[in-house]
Order: structure tokens, then sequence, then C-alpha cells
């Protein structure tokens, strides 16, 4: 190369260097003749990562929420979104749904979601295992515009042969296989999932959860194990996988009602109680997650444990191609509203469905949250009040107040799809 032009070069790297510089700059500081992208004007916000509630303005620029004031003017807003008389919240983050489209046989596309739940963020629970985990993330993640975490299915085959049970062959199993994948994608993954049902697990008692736990201890981070339940083989193995899970683990279904194969009740709640091994879980850390689905939810069973102190720390739907169409309609904020039926606080299912799943998947707080830095996920919806029943996975009906109707979703700073028209009404 020769003098002159490496000069050039030299030269044209350092502009480059600055005007990189500058950008950076400018993206960082708001002018005040700057205009937002988009404003959310006049929504009454609630945001419990801030701990945050009352009639604000959100502006957005490039994607990011850049502002949460009492008021922006309009001048200063690009587009609006007239949010009056509507609740704001952060996109909503379901920590178990089933969004595996083509890999998996129950599998709905994440992007297809987000105007029925208001989700901006999900965690496909064990759709992949080792040898199916790979695609899931090259073609479906990568194109989806909702975020996708995963846990990872101790199963090679994750849920690819449902309705045929992953574990009826334990060599399914392959712990170094599932502790290199974890290894291999500690950004995407966020632990590893095993269903421990009778009709998943057949007769191998506590080995399919013994392996998740070696391969989540394997990988060389601090990984997370979530555990299905719901007709669980006998009354003692739940007692025995409860023991086993450590601070940190997801206990899933934690309110199922579903019997075992034999017609028996066999989950947290026996015979009208709740398992001791249950409080005990629920106090050395055990994160109790809802994951209502088609057939996991059961409103006498809840009505047992959560006033035993198993109260839900995450509320989650369960969503895939079956349990969609089921009775309970288990789309995220009608499970939340449930959970207001049984004596929680608008406050507080907001919070289980965006702070604490963000934490969980250790995504805050950047995620689940609407403080000024953070992508401009945002969750619009009604909140309509007027007699709704509500009905559990077992036909076991209950009377609510209060139904949540997701209206617009924005997913990094753009209004997504057309606006929601709820399948189910209030009398």
């Amino acid at each position: 190369m020769s003098d002159l032009s490496r000069r050039h070069f030299l030269a044209g790297s350092a502009a480059a260097a600055l005007s990189g510089h500058l950008a950076n700059s400018a993206f960082a500081a708001m002018g005040p003749a700057d205009k937002f992208d988009l404003v959310i004007k006049g929504g009454d916000v609630l945001d419990p990562s801030q701990s945050l509630r009352g009639k604000r303005d959100i502006g957005i620029r490039w994607g990011v929420i850049e502002a949460v004031e009492a008021e922006i003017p309009a001048a200063r807003a690009s587009k609006t979104i007239d949010a009056s008389g509507k609740l704001v919240t952060p996109g909503l983050v379901d920590l178990h749904c089933h969004v595996y489209p083509y890999g998996s046989a129950i599998g709905i596309p994440a992007d297809e979601l987000v105007q029925f739940q208001g989700t901006t963020t999900v965690v496909s629970a064990g759709d992949a295992g080792v040898n199916n985990l790979a695609a899931l993330r090259r073609y479906i993640v990568a194109q989806s515009r909702a975020r996708i975490y995963a846990f990872v299915h101790i199963a090679n085959n994750g849920l690819s042969a449902f309705p045929v049970a992953e574990l009826y062959n334990i060599d399914n199993a392959q712990v170094e296989a599932c502790a290199m994948a974890l290894a291999e994608n500690p950004d995407f993954l966020i632990g590893v999932k095993v269903r421990m049902s009778e009709n998943v697990i057949f007769k191998h008692g506590l080995e399919p959860l013994k392996r998740g736990i070696k391969a989540c201890e394997m990988c060389g981070w601090p990984a997370k194990m979530m555990v299905h339940i719901g007709g669980v083989e006998t009354k003692e193995l739940m007692s025995e996988i409860l023991d086993l899970l450590r601070p940190g683990d997801v206990l899933t279904h934690s309110y199922s009602g579903f019997l075992n194969n034999a017609g028996l009740a066999t989950n947290i709640v026996q015979d009208g109680r709740l398992l001791p091994a249950a409080l005990a879980a629920k106090q050395r850390g055990v994160l109790f997650d809802v994951g209502h689905g088609g057939g996991s939810f059961d409103f006498t069973v809840a009505e047992v444990a959560i006033p035993g102190g198993c109260t839900p720390d995450t509320i989650s739907s369960d969503i895939h191609v079956f349990s969609g169409n089921s009775p309970g309609i288990p789309y995220l904020p009608n499970v939340m509203s449930k959970f207001m039926t049984l004596g929680f606080s608008l406050e507080q299912v907001v919070s289980m469905a965006t702070a604490a799943p963000a934490r969980i998947i250790n995504r805050a707080p950047k995620i689940g949250t609407l403080q000024v830095g953070a992508p401009a996920d945002v969750a619009i919806m009604d909140v309509v009040e007027g007699p709704v029943t509500f009905v559990d996975t077992r036909n076991n009906k209950r009377d609510g107040k209060v139904l949540l109707k997701p209206v617009q979703t924005v997913v990094n700073g753009v209004p997504f799809g057309r606006p929601y028209q709820a399948p189910f009404s209030v009398r």
C-alpha cells in the first residue's frame, strides 16, 4: 500500500470512528427539538418493577423507552397511541408456553400470540431437546419479533413426538448432551425442562428429574430446572420430587388437579391437604408457576395451596395448539384475571406476569419494565369490570368481577398487529 493510500485509509478509519462515536452520543441524548417516534398518551401506567402506578405518557425513540412523564406535548410525538382509560403495563412475559411450530407437535408461532396475550417475551417450555434445539434457535427465534427464550428438554427429541410420551424410554434423557447444549447457549437457555407425570415417564420415578439436575450442574452456569407435575405416579413420589428441587428451580402446573393413571390425586394437594413437602419447597426458594394450559389448573387445588402458603411466583399460560382451544381459555391475561378472582390485586397479577418472570429468566431490569432505557415493550389492556365466569381445566367455575382484555401491544417500539378482539366476553 502506498503512503498516499495508507494516509487516506487511516483518515477514513478515523472519520468512521468519530462518526460512530457521535452517533452513539446522539442516541444517548435527546434534544428539546427532537421528536419521539411514538408516544403512548394518557394511560393508567402500572409498572411493578418501579412501584409505579398513575396516569403517565410514555415516550419511545429508536425502540427504547426514552421518557415516562406526567405529560409529553403532542407536538413532540411523531405518532401517538391514545391510551386514555386503558391499563398500560410492561409487555407481558410468559414463562411457560409452546412456541416451536414445525419442530414441536404443539407449537404456536410466538408472533401470533402477541395480540391475544400482550406477550412481548415468551419462554419455550421444553419444546426442543438437544436434537432439535439448533433449529428452534436458527429458524424460529431468529425470525420472531417477540423475544423467545427456552428451557431445553432433558429428552433429546423434546416434544416432537407428542402425544407419544418422550420419556417412556429413559435412554432419551442424555445428561452429557443436555449439559453441552446448556454450556453452548447460556444467552438463550434458562435451564432444563422435565415432565414428571406418570403418563410421560412411566415407572422411571425420580430418574428423569435427577438427570435434568445433573445436566444443570455440569453445564458451568447456574441453570434452573422447570419441573412439570400433574398425575404423578404415586402420592409419595410427589413429595420426593419436591424434596429434590433446589432454590430457584421452577415447579410448573403447581395447582394441577390432573389425576394419575389410576385416577388418584397425587399432586401438591392430597386428600384436601397441602403436602408438607410443598410448603417446605416454597420456603426454601422453589418458585411456583401456574402453567394453566388445557389440563393443569384446578381452582380447588389453588384454594387449598395458596392459603396454605404456596402462593404463585409467576402466572403463565402453557398456551399451545390444543390448550388454546380448551374451555379454560388459558391466554395469559385471562389467567391473570382468574387469580384476581382468587383474591390477588391487579398490581400483584401484573407483577407475576412481568417483573417476576423477568427476574427468573435473568433478564431484569431490562425486560418486564417500563424504566427509561429499557426496550420499548408495552401492553395496553382494558380492565373490564362486571360479572364474569371463569372455568378451570376440570370444569370448576368461579365468578369474578374483573376481566383483563388486550387492546394493543408494542414490541421494540413498534405497534404490533391489529387491536385484539377477545373470544370471550363479560355477561
